[in-house]
């Protein structure tokens, strides 16, 4: 088994992907291919131009597309689920562990499709095709910058809807995601109730209430303090006179917001941090060890994701509700889907109880809804590294089957 300190260099922390043990890992070689869409009107009512986002499969669509599964990925992941582009790379896709030949969502029986989000934060990665901030404006030949439209959770629903339609598909037998992904995949239930058969919320919330809105925000002042910010407007400028630090700033507080303090404690266990280190204690400059462990991790990260990407990202987060039309209540009775909501019990992030007043709401209006716990010390996390904890209950809801004891959850 690897060391937590190599799990969180390539894991998911809301900044990277994460690592599976060994014998999870897929052999399935993927392609990422692209979605057009000529103009594209957002929920608040703008238009945007020349849309294009990246999307990837795995499996293969039966003759009357009935076998389709969607996967809706986290704030800073993209639509690398599951496989690898080439055989040589270090890591599989983040849910790897349960997507493949034989595993709970079988790409034996399953199309499993998975898209990048509209403003995705990895927009210089090259396994990344999004439209957002850092793109180029048609009409003014420059980057968009702040003048690019607000997106929320409906836009990131409609672009999967229009690559879906694309290849002739009316229909999901189910749809699932963490975190973001989850709000993407409830919303997906409420706006188009009769495309969704069963749905699958991990580590995620039906919407953002007040403590989640004013948590998120806090991601963004590192960017918008940093004096390279220049309101969004710095494209036509050298890289090194970009906002990199306010972003990796921003990505330290992600992450951290991520995990755990049980994961922190360990990973101070492993680099040798005590709270009297000398270095600290000499210059004020100094930083304790623990803390440049944690900005080290966010700059490996920072130079292939985009500040104002984040912006957006943060935005998109804050407007949710569930049906985008005003309660969660409203949003929720429009869903006719199968329900399972799989939080974290130590998630300090979107907190057990967003998933709990889901299913109590569901269940106060007679709707399916199963609700399952995922533990461990990764925190939020855990919604990605440990999801393969549930890889059983998982398999029984999308084979309709009752419930299965949690300690019988193993590959």
């Amino acid at each position: 088994m690897f060391s937590l300190i190599g799990i969180v260099l390539l894991a998911f922390t809301f900044a990277s992907t994460p690592l599976h043990a060994k014998e999870n890992q897929s052999l399935m070689i993927v392609i990422k291919q692209t979605h057009s869409i000529d103009t594209f009107t957002t929920f608040g009512g703008q238009t945007i131009e020349n849309v294009k986002v990246g999307w990837e499969s795995y499996g293969e669509l039966n003759e009357d597309k009935s076998n389709v599964i969607l996967i809706t990925h986290y704030f800073t992941g993209n639509s690398h689920a599951a496989g690898k582009y080439h055989i040589d790379d270090a890591e599989p896709g983040y849910w790897d562990a349960i997507i493949g030949p034989n595993k709970a969502i079988d790409t034996n029986r399953f199309f499993v499709i998975s898209v990048d989000s509209l403003v995705n934060i990895g927009a210089f990665d090259e396994n990344v095709i999004t439209t957002g901030p850092a793109s180029i404006n048609p009409k003014t030949q420059k980057p968009y910058g702040l003048t690019f439209p607000v997106v929320t959770m409906r836009d990131f629903v409609n672009t999967q809807k229009s690559v879906l339609e694309s290849l002739g598909i009316q229909k999901l037998y189910a749809v699932a995601g963490p975190s973001m992904g989850s709000m993407q995949a409830i919303e997906w239930a409420s706006a188009y109730p009769q495309w969704v058969e069963r749905l699958i919320s991990v580590i995620g919330s039906g919407s953002a209430d007040a403590w989640t809105s004013a948590y998120l925000e806090q991601w963004t002042v590192p960017i918008t303090m940093d004096i390279n910010f220049n309101g969004g407007d710095y494209y036509n400028l050298p890289k090194e006179q970009w906002p990199t630090l306010g972003l990796t700033h921003a990505l330290a507080m992600i992450t951290q917001s991520a995990l755990h303090p049980n994961f922190f404690i360990q990973i101070g266990a492993q680099i040798g941090y005590t709270p009297l280190e000398e270095d600290a204690l000499q210059s004020i400059s100094a930083k304790p060890s623990i803390v440049n462990w944690l900005m080290g991790r966010a700059a490996e990260r920072a130079h292939l994701m985009d500040a104002n990407h984040l912006l957006y990202l943060v935005r998109a987060n804050q407007l949710f509700v569930t049906g985008m039309q005003g309660t969660l209540e409203e949003g929720l009775k429009q869903i006719t889907a199968k329900v399972l909501l799989i939080p974290a019990t130590t998630d300090l992030l979107l907190m057990p109880y967003h998933a709990e007043k889901i299913d109590s709401i569901l269940r106060a209006n007679e709707q399916s809804s199963q609700l399952e716990y995922l533990s461990g010390d990764l925190g939020h996390l855990e919604g990605v590294a440990g999801i393969v904890k549930h890889a059983n209950t998982i398999r029984a809801f999308l084979n309709d089957e009752a419930p299965k004891a949690a300690n019988s959850d193993n590959e």
